[in-house]
């Protein structure tokens, strides 16, 4: 049974930072692409930074330069490091995982989704 499970959201000030993580159980980890995705109240779901399994990388242009996305194949895990954070990016954030290995960014091409973990920035 394929599980991924995030963690590390909470409530930053604006220009803060945080560290998400996403664990994954009961897939072959090192052959998976992951994305990172985020859903603001009544907005769609939007893309916010992939990683193939090879760890070439790829973010929105919104947070570009502010964001790092990484994994660590050894612990099955997925990291999301959030700096310069602003209010807009208020959102429940999820991660996905892909099998192959491309860089993805369509939300319908991953297969697995998480539960989300809520981060909210105040002004």
């Amino acid at each position: 049974q394929v599980q991924l499970v995030e963690s590390g959201g909470g409530l930053v000030q604006a220009g803060g930072s945080l560290r998400l993580s996403c664990a994954a159980s009961g897939v072959t980890f090192g052959s998976y692409a992951m994305g990172w995705y985020r859903q603001a109240t009544w907005k769609e779901r939007e893309l916010v930074a992939v990683i193939s399994s090879g760890g070439s990388t790829s973010y929105a242009g919104s947070v570009t330069g502010r964001f790092t996305i990484s994994r660590d194949n050894a612990k099955n895990t997925v990291y999301l490091q959030m700096n310069s954070l602003k209010p807009e990016g208020t959102a429940v954030h999820y991660c996905a995982a892909k099998r192959g290995r491309a860089v993805y960014y369509s939300i319908t091409s991953y297969e697995y989704w998480g539960q989300g973990t809520q981060v909210t920035i105040s002004s």
